[in-house]
């Protein structure tokens, strides 16, 4: 009987080995494996899960998700923490404000007639657009020289950030993010907006205290809430006296997106500045009083309603 057990074949134990787990494990499937999946479960436990009209979604099959976590990555230079944070406080701010209700509400025509309108130029149509973003260009304008009163206009704060917050996500939508087809990149972003202020006729001075408030809160708001949606941004008509602005935008804005501010003491120049764009024409389509041949704004633009 003991022959017989010896011959007997068995498995070998230097067989064992193959049959081992791998030394590394494979990431589980709701893992984070990249700077955006990370930014995807940011969202995840957050209880707002919109951003700029956009109802975020895994983006790596989901591209407007993927173009909105890309700008925040792409706003911190790609440090993963500082995205997170950024993002945390945008869905919280956002969760809070509400800001696509305050695109339906009305304003009060006294305080903000005149003041901000958003254009749009080049392709009308949407399925040309959505294959190439380039082909069609994205302006706000603020006409802060139009203010009638620093009191009814910046006294009650809340207000006057809720009316340009407003103007700001009437501009976002004309990018139509929601159906955009086309990823972004750290260095390719087609999806920005044009932003000129308008200083022309001002009368109020720096010494204001409404005009600070309201100056920097919505520096402050925009930085965090609104990143690498600025294409360039051109003050136009500017006093000397208005020299106070820059020093708070230093205090919120990154250096990078400093550079993309242009003052002008001219508007009529500003059509000039639009050389490098696939909108053909696109200077001669501003206003006349920024040196196009375009229809004026209030009869061009759009704004939040006015009552």
């Amino acid at each position: 009987m003991a022959e017989a057990q010896t011959t007997t074949p068995e498995a070998p134990t230097v067989e064992a080995p193959k049959v081992e787990a791998p030394k590394s494990e494979a990431p589980k499937p709701d893992e984070p494996t990249t700077p955006l999946q990370e930014l995807w479960k940011t969202v995840q436990a957050q209880s707002h899960p919109e951003v700029w009209g956009v109802t975020l979604a895994d983006p790596a099959t989901h591209i407007p998700s993927q173009i909105v976590l890309q700008k925040y990555l792409n706003a911190n230079d790609g440090d993963v923490v500082k995205a997170k944070d950024q993002l945390t406080k945008t869905l919280e701010w956002r969760a809070k404000l509400k800001p696509l209700d305050l695109i339906k509400k009305s304003y009060s025509k006294v305080k903000f007639e005149g003041l901000g309108y958003v254009t749009k130029y080049g392709t009308s149509e949407e399925k040309a657009a959505e294959e190439d973003p380039e082909t069609r260009e994205i302006f706000t304008w603020n006409i802060y020289g139009g203010v009638k009163s620093i009191d009814e206009t910046f006294g009650n704060l809340d207000e006057f950030i809720n009316w340009r917050v407003a103007l700001m996500e009437l501009a976002v939508q004309e990018l139509s993010l929601a159906t955009a087809t086309k990823p972004i990149t750290a260095s390719y972003d087609p999806y920005k907006i044009f932003q000129v202020h308008d200083y022309k006729s001002i009368s109020f001075l720096r010494q204001s205290p409404q005009v600070k408030a309201a100056s920097t809160e919505t520096i402050r708001v925009f930085a965090t809430a609104y990143p690498e949606l600025l294409k360039e941004k051109f003050f136009v008509n500017v006093p000397a006296i208005m020299g106070f602005m820059y020093g708070l935008m230093k205090l919120f804005v990154a250096p990078k997106t400093i550079k993309k501010f242009h003052p002008m003491s001219n508007g009529g120049n500003l059509a000039k500045e639009f050389t490098e764009t696939k909108v053909p024409g696109l200077g001669e389509k501003l206003p006349v009083e920024y040196g196009g041949k375009g229809a004026d704004l209030k009869a061009e633009g759009k704004g939040p309603s006015i009552e």
